[in-house]
């Protein structure tokens, strides 16, 4: 098997099973996605590592018709609720249509390929697709 890396240092491949990681603050619990000096909401310094449920709920939606060139459309970006956290992320396996995808909707996350470099490495990235 190639070599993997996260596309994003918060997605983890270890272990049993992929998942997505956050910095919260220990003194008022905001979650942050990447490292952080300060908390943006009271300031403190001090942050541990907590893991985020896989599964969610979709809080809010679009359709991306149009996007840089080579990039293909349509698309659906997100915000996805996962037990209070929330993942900005494109929905996959999902057609990216209104018929498809609706507030409220329950997902979980996914990883995919996004290319490999000249050695074979892969870079994996991240997505939402809906619970069956």
């Amino acid at each position: 098997m190639a070599a993997q890396v996260p596309l994003v240092d918060y997605l983890v491949l270890d272990g049993d099973e992929p998942h997505l990681v956050a910095q919260e603050c220990t003194k008022c619990g905001a979650r942050f996605f990447d490292r952080r000096n300060a908390c943006a909401s009271c300031f403190a310094d001090d942050f541990t590592t907590v893991q985020i449920p896989n599964e969610g709920t979709v809080r809010a939606f679009t359709i991306v018709a149009f996007a840089a060139p080579g990039i293909p459309v349509p698309f659906v970006a997100a915000v996805v609720d996962c037990g209070g956290t929330q993942v900005r992320a494109n929905l996959i396996n999902v057609e990216p249509d209104a018929e498809h995808v609706r507030d409220g909707m329950n997902v979980r996350l996914a990883t995919l390929p996004i290319g490999a470099d000249s050695e074979g490495t892969e870079a994996i990235g991240f997505g939402f697709e809906p619970v069956s």
